[in-house]
């Protein structure tokens, strides 16, 4: 049965975070808050546990996770290939609604599905998402609804749609809403805004002029 907890509360925020970490670590999914709408999430490293996260929402391997990481150190170990204006996005834009599809590291042992050797990855604006996951490592997180329903802003929403088949739920109240992540591919010699959401081509173009626009 799945366990709920409200990070809002001091007590049972220490407490959902070690316990949706111990699930993260058995291979179980975790629902968490983030600066855009809920996520639902597992060990980005676990092939199983990302293949039950594809399957509790219904969706298939054509549409990989995209990965959130604690901390823009971790891509260190994640990306290769990763250019100059890459890093400077990051450091102006993280943690924030920006990801970024990169070329990962050829050595890393994960199976986040049809991916073509990129990830897609992003460091949320949000103190819990970034507690949970200093502690566990790179997930793979998506929103948490059922592939064809909306996006979920309250912790409520998500466990109506995925019930059972999450774990740990960490209640942080409604999340700011539903504005996307904006995605910028840096796997070329020059950045390209595949997405715009949160944030837009002129915004982006304050800190890499070059940015293209994907047609």
């Amino acid at each position: 049965m799945a366990r709920r907890y409200d990070t809002n509360d001091a007590t049972d925020r220490t407490t959902g975070l070690r316990e949706a970490a111990s699930a993260v670590r058995r291979g179980e999914l975790v629902v968490l808050p983030t600066d855009t709408v809920y996520g639902v999430g597992a060990d980005a490293f676990s092939a199983e546990a990302v293949g039950d996260l594809l399957q509790a929402k219904g969706r298939g391997r054509n549409m990989p996770s995209p990965v959130l990481i604690g901390s823009p150190n971790t891509l260190h170990g994640l990306v290769t290939d990763f250019s100059e204006m890459a890093w400077e996005l990051v450091d102006a834009f993280w943690p924030g609604a920006l990801t970024l599809v990169a070329r990962h590291q050829p050595s890393l042992q994960w199976d986040l599905g049809e991916t073509r050797g990129t990830v897609a990855v992003r460091m949320p604006l949000h103190p819990v998402a970034i507690e949970l996951l200093t502690e566990t490592g790179p997930m793979a997180v998506t929103s948490a609804n059922l592939t064809g329903h909306p996006a979920p802003e309250t912790c409520d929403a998500a466990q109506d749609m995925l019930g059972d088949s999450v774990s740990v739920y960490l209640d942080g109240g409604p999340t700011p809403g539903i504005v996307p992540s904006s995605i910028v591919d840096v796997t070329g010699k020059v950045p390209v805004l595949l997405r715009a959401g949160a944030l837009g081509a002129d915004e982006l173009r304050k800190v890499v002029p070059d940015l293209e626009v994907a047609n």
